[in-house]
């Protein structure tokens, strides 16, 4: 059944990246169909294809020539992979639970590594859908789930006041709503994992000299990474260490 899931999710990645390209943008996710970016031709059914198109056209439009941006196979492969990764965890009917979280999130994640924002419109979508999941699936209890949103925005706050601004407003709610998803237990996980990935590939951009020390790196895409490494191995994470430590 997972291979079904995949093929699937890679349709589902096809509108994420419309959803990517336009939010930004101010426009409809719906109306007007798929066009090329470049030269306005509206897409035919076969260059609509996942991932297919993208190869059979050698990353170009067909009608002017223009290149096409790596980011949409990338798109399509990455949610049928993190779609795949969170039936293979959950099953049904949990499955559709996450996968309607994480569809936001991973267009938050390429929104801003591209443009460096977190629209507020998502994280309110976000915030909205788990206070209503909340209500019919209590997998967290409340004061948990609610004291993990404080932490997580009283922390991020915390950090953009000391550093000046070095903190995004659209990192601060997108945390405080991660803490309500996987309350304050889940979310140090989170945070620490964040934190890590970020440092290790700030240094590593830094030694390479892609980046200069006062060059801004988004945090939005290490705050995504992170909560889905918790969401699917975060219990074994968490049970390897108090092996490890001997509590």
């Amino acid at each position: 059944m997972w291979w079904l899931v995949f093929f699937v999710s890679l349709f589902v990645g096809s509108f994420l990246n419309v959803c990517i390209y336009r939010i930004p943008r101010g426009e409809s996710v719906v109306f007007p169909p798929s066009a090329c970016p470049a030269c306005g031709r509206r897409l035919r059914p076969v260059e609509l294809i996942p991932l297919l198109s993208y190869f059979l056209q050698s990353g170009r439009c067909r009608g002017c020539g223009s290149a096409v941006s790596w980011r949409y196979p990338a798109v399509e492969l990455l949610t049928a992979l993190v779609f795949t990764g969170l039936f293979l965890r959950f099953g049904w009917p949990d499955f559709f639970f996450q996968v309607a979280f994480y569809a936001v999130l991973l267009v938050i994640f390429f929104i801003d590594l591209e443009h460096q924002i977190i629209p507020n419109r998502l994280v309110l979508l976000l915030l909205v859908y788990t206070l209503l999941l909340r209500l019919v699936q209590l997998v967290i209890p409340w004061p948990t789930s609610l004291w993990g949103g404080l932490l997580g925005g009283g922390l991020f706050l915390f950090l953009a006041v000391v550093s000046r601004g070095g903190m995004g407003g659209g990192d601060i709610k997108l945390v405080t709503v991660l803490g309500f998803w996987f309350g304050w237990g889940q979310l140090l996980l989170l945070l620490f994992l964040a934190f890590l990935a970020g440092g290790l590939l700030g240094g590593l951009l830094l030694a390479l000299g892609l980046k200069k020390r006062k060059d801004g790196i988004p945090f939005g895409p290490f705050l995504v990474f992170a909560a889905f490494v918790v969401t699917v191995w975060g219990e074994s994470i968490l049970g390897w260490y108090l092996r490890l430590s001997g509590i």
